[in-house]
C-alpha cells in the first residue's frame, strides 16, 4: 500500500508540474500555435502504450514458462492500460494532424500501424472475455500478446522505413539537431516521466483487482 501511495503521489505531482510547464514554460510553436502543446501528452501516451505492451510481452513469456497466474495478472492488467493510453494517442493525434497537415486523419504509416496495434490489443481483451476457462484464456492470450508485440517496433520504425508525414526522431540529448527547442524538450521529458508514473500507479491498482478476481475464480472452481 505504501508503494502505491508513493508512486501515485509522485504521478500526481509530476502531471501537475508538466501541465504548468507546457502552459507557462514551453514556448508556443510558430506554425501550429497552441495546438502543438498536445504534442507533449501525445508522445507521452505513445511511450506508455509501448511500455505497457512490452510488459505484456515479457510477462506473457514468463507465464508460459512458469505457469504462474501472477504473471498473467500483470500481463492482462498492463494490456488494459496500454489500450487506454493508445486510445489517447489516437484521440490526440487527429487534433495535432489538423493543426499540422490541415486534415484530421490520413493513412500515414505511423498512424496506420498505431491503429493496428490498438486493434490487436482490443482483440486481446475481447478474447479474454470470450473464453470461459481462465486457464485456457490466460494461455491463448499469452501467445496472442507475444505475437501482437511484433507491431510495436513496426510502429516505432514506420517513420524511418516508409515515407510518412510524421515528424522524424527527436534526439533526447538536445542540441542543434534535436528538432526541438530546449524548453520544449525539457517539458517533453517531464511529461514522459509523469505519464510513466501514472502508468505504474494504474498498473499496481489494476493488478490488485485482477489478483482478487483470480482468487474468486479459484474459490468458485473449488465449490463446483
Amino acid at each position: 500500500m505504501k508503494a502505491k501511495v508513493i508512486v501515485g503521489a509522485t504521478a500526481m505531482v509530476l502531471i501537475f508540474i508538466s501541465i504548468i510547464a507546457l502552459v507557462f514554460y514551453a514556448p508556443e510553436e510558430k506554425t501550429m500555435g497552441i495546438i502543438q502543446k498536445i504534442f507533449y501528452f501525445h508522445v507521452a501516451s505513445a511511450w506508455v502504450g509501448f511500455l505497457a505492451f512490452a510488459v505484456v510481452f515479457v510477462l506473457s513469456i514468463l507465464f508460459l514458462a512458469k505457469k504462474k497466474f501472477i504473471y498473467d495478472a500483470w500481463a492482462y492488467s498492463s494490456a488494459e492500460i496500454g489500450v487506454l493510453f493508445t486510445s489517447l494517442v489516437l484521440v490526440t493525434g487527429p487534433f495535432w494532424a489538423k493543426g499540422a497537415w490541415n486534415i484530421w486523419w490520413t493513412w500515414d504509416a505511423r498512424l496506420t500501424t498505431t491503429l493496428i496495434l490498438w486493434l490487436i490489443y482490443i482483440g486481446y481483451l475481447l478474447l479474454r472475455q470470450m473464453i470461459d476457462s481462465p486457464e485456457k484464456a490466460a494461455r491463448i492470450c499469452a501467445v496472442f500478446g507475444i505475437i501482437g508485440f511484433v507491431d510495436v517496433p513496426i510502429v516505432y520504425g514506420a517513420i524511418r522505413w516508409w515515407r510518412t508525414m510524421h515528424p522524424k526522431y527527436v534526439v533526447i540529448m538536445g542540441g542543434e539537431n534535436s528538432g526541438l527547442h530546449p524548453k520544449m524538450l525539457q517539458v517533453l521529458i517531464i511529461s514522459v516521466i509523469a505519464f510513466t508514473f501514472l502508468y505504474l500507479t494504474l498498473l499496481l491498482l489494476r493488478v490488485d483487482l485482477e489478483k482478487s478476481r483470480q482468487q474468486l475464480d479459484y474459490l468458485k472452481s473449488q465449490l463446483q
